[in-house]
């Protein structure tokens, strides 16, 4: 098990506490990565029975696109959608900077409220995926994943 005494931003996050945090499960999780959708950037596979690191970071983005998936969008779109924004924004992390908006066919990216503006002015219906929220969301859920460890870890000791 992995201190606690560190902040979730800090921590480093095994392929099964990722499936859970973010609702998928390992085979998606693998798949992404082999894939390079969104590969962890604290440690990659090397071979059989080697295991993968995640970032808190990396957990948001995977939260991020399974929730476009749950609000109809298809992988494929979202990995070009990915890959448009790691160029535009020169970043490793594109999901955490931005917020999202969709139409459940389109996948836009808010850098300001004026961004948001001009794209409900097309007169299009979107939803937003604020990163924020979904970050301090997932902080919850860490925390409650690390009581529920920490308790099973002290039953264990008792041999219950």
């Amino acid at each position: 098990m992995l201190p606690r005494s560190e902040t979730v931003g800090e921590q480093g996050f095994r392929a099964p506490q990722v499936c859970r945090l973010v609702g998928i499960t390992y085979r998606q999780l693998d798949y992404w990565a082999r894939t390079g959708l969104l590969q962890p950037s604290l440690k990659t596979a090397r071979g059989s029975g080697s295991q993968r690191l995640y970032a808190f970071g990396d957990v948001v983005q995977l939260k991020v696109v399974k929730r476009l998936l749950d609000a109809g969008m298809s992988l494929k779109k979202i990995r070009q959608a990915i890959g448009i924004l790691r160029v535009q924004l020169q970043s490793a992390r594109p999901l955490v900077d931005v917020t999202l908006l969709s139409d459940g066919q389109t996948i836009y990216a808010a850098h300001s409220s004026q961004e948001v503006v001009d794209v409900f002015r097309r007169g299009q219906g979107v939803f937003g995926i604020a990163v924020g929220p979904v970050q301090k969301e997932l902080e919850g859920e860490i925390h409650a994943l690390w009581a529920e460890e920490e308790e099973a870890a002290q039953a264990k000791e008792v041999g219950v």
